[in-house]
């Protein structure tokens, strides 16, 4: 393949190698995300970051605390990195979908690198506030192409577990910048006075990013946009390497490559329209429903902030203070507990592809509601004995409660964790995936705002019963997914066409509407059919299966099947589909 240059990986390796080559060069971008995302709760307590630098509080001389004095300001640093995601995955998404996804992977790490060497240069508020909106820019460029790269080079019976050890390295970056702070926390006298102590872990990230940036341009691009791009031969050719083509992997990769351009070409005849507008209200999108696929993603990660994650992280300090713990002691407990977080994620590793995102989610928000309620009810009861001056009984209450939250956090990593980024990955069409998967980011980006700016008002306010709000909307959770989000798992990304086809939002309808167009196009995704070749065994040739050429359609109401046999090859029969 002449036009691929010979430095690439695609003619070193060749499939599960090839595979775990590109996934490994898609972590740095996923540990590079938890990184930054682990990175602020310890520079936030940083003397010489929120006295000296940024002005928005002081030390208490007695306890050596830090004393908020503009929470308004501590906050809007914070936040306008959400804003700078939320931006910056629109722009990733149309980049991505332009110009590839290899190239807006490079471009996000180099706005990433700038958003960093900005960060850890900071001489006041002003400074830093534009230093994180650009970071959060290239992080947004970012959360919005990787997945989706990861997704569409990866077979679909393993596409959970690629992307779930993608995010096992995701919490991985949470637990270094995690340590690296509690290790710069003893440079010097150990008072948090030098501005090294918040610099050099800001600085940090900036070595995975020029890895990323520099490498990713020896990897294969996606042959799903180069097939979009009609860049055929190279498409065809990276999927023999990714799929293999010899021995019992003959035909797997023609079969695939097939229905990718039988996809594309019932995309471009469909939907019309492929701006962020049309998208969201599904303007133009006729059969492919994108406007629902959109609210579905948006939902599905606001709702991934709202099940508690965030609250724990704030409000787990307080926890550990009602269990006895000292301050200094609730540090390493905390760094305990995102240890054990991390290897709570490689549950979902061997997990997600066999039980699939639907069971995930709904044993997720079982084990993640019952810790939550049981946590704010044990911490109230901890408070009570407290104030009535039995502290042992106070300091049992909250090792309960600490409990509470290692389960939570545990059963979050294995679950919730990583399947609000791999679905909107996964159910999008081709012409508009980066788009569709820039969407979801945008629904991160609002839940974590949205977090970021309440919570600290809720928790004021309401103390350890907001607890009861993360337990509600863990219940809340399984019969939204139950009836409105339909199963992904072990099926190809052509095949979600066919999945999102049908005109209700009910999954019933949904997954019956999609039996109906399996049976009425069986040529149309063939990859996922076990022993079934688009190799002719008597020619050797390719089966010619092409959209246009079989009159398919994703339409089961208005398709007809044409039946032919060797008496009457005239014979029609009409599929209706009420």
């Amino acid at each position: 393949m002449d036009t691929i240059p010979r430095s690439n990986v695609v003619h070193m390796y060749q499939k599960r190698s090839l595979l775990i080559a590109i996934n490994c060069i898609a972590s740095l971008s996923i540990f590079f995300f938890g990184y930054d995302q682990g990175l602020m709760s310890g520079v936030n307590n940083t003397v010489d970051y929120y006295q000296t630098t940024m002005k928005f509080g002081h030390q208490d001389p007695v306890t050596g605390a830090p004393v908020i004095d503009n929470s308004l300001l501590q906050g809007g640093i914070i936040s306008i990195y959400y804003l700078g995601t939320l931006i910056g995955a629109l722009a990733g998404g149309s980049l991505g979908d332009r110009y590839g996804r290899i190239k807006t992977i490079s471009i996000g790490a180099c706005w990433g690198v700038f958003g960093a060497c900005l960060q850890c240069s900071a001489q006041n508020h002003v400074w830093m506030i534009f230093a994180r909106l650009i970071n959060g820019f290239g992080t947004g460029i970012l959360n919005a192409i990787v997945p989706v790269w990861a997704t569409e080079t990866s077979e679909h019976t393993s596409r959970g577990q690629f992307v779930t050890i993608e995010f096992t390295l995701n919490i991985f970056g949470v637990v270094v910048a995690y340590w690296l702070e509690f290790g710069c926390a003893y440079y010097g006298d150990g008072s948090g006075a030098y501005g090294f102590v918040w610099r050099f872990p800001i600085a940090f990230q900036i070595i995975p990013l020029l890895v990323l940036a520099g490498s990713v341009w020896f990897f294969p691009e996606s042959p799903r946009y180069l097939v979009k791009v009609g860049r055929n031969e190279e498409a065809r050719y990276i999927l023999g390497r990714l799929r293999g083509e010899t021995g019992e992997d003959v035909g797997r990769a023609e079969a695939e490559f097939q229905d990718i351009k039988n996809i594309a070409e019932l995309e471009r005849a469909t939907s019309k329209n492929h701006s962020y507008f049309a998208m969201l209200f599904g303007i133009g999108s006729g059969k492919l429903h994108t406007g629902r696929r959109v609210q579905l993603v948006i939902w599905l990660q606001i709702m991934q902030e709202w099940i508690g994650i965030a609250g724990v992280t704030i409000y787990a300090p307080t926890i550990f203070r009602i269990a006895g713990i000292s301050n200094a002691d609730s540090k390493w407990i905390s760094g305990l507990n995102y240890i054990t977080y991390t290897f709570a994620t490689l549950i979902c590793v061997f997990t997600l592809d066999r039980i699939g995102r639907r069971w995930t989610l709904y044993w997720g928000s079982v084990m993640q509601g019952i810790p939550m309620i049981l946590a704010a009810a044990l911490t109230k009861l901890g408070k009570n004995a407290s104030a009535a001056g039995d502290t042992k009984t106070a300091a049992g209450y909250g090792i309960g409660a600490v409990a509470m939250i290692f389960i939570f956090t545990a059963t979050f990593g294995a679950t919730w964790l990583t399947v609000p980024w791999l679905y909107p990955a996964e159910i999008f069409p081709l012409e508009v995936r980066a788009k569709g998967n820039a969407w979801g980011v945008v629904g991160w980006s609002i839940g974590n705002g949205w977090c970021t700016l309440l919570l600290p008002v809720i928790f004021i306010a309401l103390e350890e019963n907001t607890y009861y709000i993360f337990g509600a909307c863990n219940v809340l959770t399984i019969p939204m997914v139950w009836a409105l989000y339909p199963e992904s798992n072990q099926r190809t990304l052509e095949e979600m066409n066919l999945l999102f086809a049908s005109d209700s939002i009910w999954n019933w309808d949904a997954e019956r509407n999609f039996a109906i167009l399996k049976e009425q196009n069986p040529d149309l995704v063939q990859a996922a059919q076990r022993g079934h070749s688009v190799i002719d065994p008597e020619t050797g040739m390719v089966r010619p299966h092409s959209a246009a050429h079989r009159n398919m359609s994703i339409d089961a109401s208005a398709l007809t099947v044409h039946h032919h046999d060797d008496a009457d090859s005239t014979e029609k029969q009409h599929f209706k589909h009420g």
